[in-house]
C-alpha cells in the first residue's frame, strides 16, 4: 500500500520515540523536519487559557516559513507560567542547535494534562533520540501518528494527491483528539505536510477556510482545548507554478486540503472517548446561519441527546425541544426532523415510524440527523458522537 502518511509529500523527514512522558511508556515525542525553511500556516485555539507551546508557536509563526515542529503527548504544559514558556525555548534551542535550524522556524505543541511540569531530563533525552531517528518511511509516519495519541483509540492518517500542470502534488495529514474537543479549533492537533509550491499567504488562506469548516465542526464534549493546534507546511518539492492567488491551480489544492482535514475531523468525531458511533448533525431551512448554528449546539450540547444516541434510541422529542430553547427563530408546525433516514417528526406532530427498525439502524457505525426549521436558507452542521457510561469512566479517572 502507498505511503498515506504525512512523509508521503517529499521533502521531509520524521521521528517518534518513547520519552517516558506518558505513563503507559508508549510512544510520545515526535518530530516532523522539513529539508529546508519551507512556507507554513497554523491556526491554534480561541481559549483565554492557553499553554505555552501556543504563545511560541503564535510568535514563530508570524513569518509565514518554519522547518522544524516538535510535539509530545502525555503533558500539556499548560498554566505552567514562566517556567513552561522557558521550557518551551529550551525545546526549540535542543532541536537548533544540531540541526543549525533557526529558533523562530521551530513550532512547538503539546498535549496531555493540564498544570504538570513537563519533565525536561526526558525531553530533551527524548529529542536527541529523535534526531538519530528521522526518516522519510511510512513507518516513521506512521508511529508519528501513535506518538501525538493520549485517550485516542486509533492513529488518524489522511492524504490527498492532485495533478497542478502535470506535477503530482501531495498533501497529507494526521491528527488527534478524543476528548475536550469542541468547535473553535476542537484536545486536538493536527500536523499536515505538502510538497505543493504555494505561498505563505495563499497557504495561510487554505488552512484557514479548511479549519473553518472541518475541524471547527468537531464537539466531543463541548469542552475547549488549552493547545489546539493545526498547521500545515509546504515544501515546493513538487515543482508546480507556484501558487500565488486564488486561481484554479489554487482551488484545487484548497479543495484536497478541505479534503484531508475533514477526513481527520470525521475520524475525531469517530474516536471520541467512550464512543461507539458517529452522528453528523445538520441543521436547514433556518431563519440566516447564526440561527442554524444556535439550533445545532443546542442539540450537539445536550447530554439528553447524546446519551440517547449511545441507546440508539429515537427519542426525537430531547432534539426538537433543544431547537426550541436554543434562541434559534422556530415553528413547530413548519420544522421536521429525520433520524438515520427515517423522517420521526413533521409539521408538529410525530411522524409515522417502526421505533425498533430505527433503533436498529441507530446502531450502525455512523449515520446523520437533520433538522430543517422551514424558514429560511440558513443552514451548518457539526460531526459528533454518542455520550456513553465509558466517557463519564475515562474522564473521571483522567488525573488520579
Amino acid at each position: 500500500m502507498a505511503n498515506q502518511t504525512i512523509t508521503a509529500p517529499h521533502g521531509f523527514r520524521v521521528a517518534a520515540v518513547k520519552a517516558g512522558i506518558k505513563k503507559s511508556g508508549n510512544l510520545d515525542l515526535g518530530l516532523i523536519i522539513a529539508d529546508q525553511p519551507c512556507p507554513a500556516a497554523a491556526t491554534f485555539t480561541t481559549n483565554k487559557v492557553v499553554g505555552a507551546p501556543v504563545v511560541v508557536s503564535r510568535q514563530h509563526i508570524r513569518s509565514g516559513y518554519a522547518q522544524a515542529v516538535y510535539v509530545n503527548a502525555g503533558n500539556a504544559n499548560v498554566c505552567t507560567g514562566e517556567r513552561g514558556l522557558r521550557d518551551v525555548q529550551t525545546i526549540c534551542r535542543h532541536i537548533a542547535q544540531p540541526t543549525k535550524i533557526a529558533l523562530d522556524d521551530i513550532l512547538v505543541c503539546s498535549t496531555g494534562i493540564i498544570g504538570h511540569f513537563l519533565p525536561m531530563n526526558k525531553v530533551r533525552a527524548g529529542i536527541t533520540d529523535a534526531l538519530t531517528q528521522l526518516s522519510s518511511s511510512a513507518r516513521a509516519g506512521q508511529d508519528f501518528a501513535r506518538a501525538i495519541m493520549t485517550t485516542d483509540l486509533q492513529p488518524k492518517i489522511a492524504c490527498q494527491t492532485i495533478k497542478l500542470a502535470g506535477k503530482t502534488v501531495t498533501i497529507a495529514g494526521t491528527a488527534k483528539g478524543s476528548g475536550m474537543i469542541a468547535p473553535n479549533m476542537a484536545t486536538m492537533l493536527a500536523f499536515i505536510t505538502t510538497d505543493a509550491a504555494i505561498t505563505p499567504a495563499m497557504l495561510r488562506r487554505a488552512l484557514k477556510d479548511a479549519v473553518k469548516c472541518t475541524f471547527n465542526k468537531v464537539t466531543v464534549d463541548n469542552h475547549q482545548s488549552t493547545s489546539d493546534t493545526a498547521i500545515i507546511l509546504a515544501s515546493g518539492q513538487a515543482d508546480n507554478p507556484k501558487i500565488t492567488k486564488a486561481d484554479k491551480d489554487y482551488q484545487q489544492f484548497a479543495h484536497a486540503l478541505w479534503a484531508v482535514c475533514d477526513d481527520l475531523a470525521q475520524k475525531i468525531a469517530a474516536d471520541g472517548e467512550g464512543a461507539t458511533v458517529a452522528v453528523t448533525i445538520r441543521v436547514t431551512g433556518a431563519a440566516s446561519d447564526k440561527d442554524a448554528t444556535r439550533a445545532l449546539r443546542a442539540i450537539a450540547d445536550s447530554p439528553l441527546v447524546r446519551t440517547a444516541f449511545a441507546g440508539a434510541d429515537p427519542n426525537w422529542g430531547r432534539i426538537t425541544s433543544a431547537v426550541g430553547y436554543s434562541g434559534a427563530k422556530m415553528d413547530p408546525q413548519k420544522t421536521t426532523c429525520t433520524i438515520a433516514g427515517t423522517t420521526v417528526f413533521r409539521n408538529g406532530k410525530p411522524a409515522r415510524f417502526n421505533p425498533a427498525a430505527l433503533s436498529k439502524k441507530m446502531k450502525a457505525k455512523k449515520y446523520q440527523v437533520l433538522v430543517d426549521l422551514g424558514l429560511g436558507k440558513g443552514q451548518d452542521f457539526c460531526y459528533t458522537c454518542d455520550l456513553t457510561r465509558q466517557y463519564v469512566t475515562i474522564n473521571a479517572d483522567y488525573h488520579t
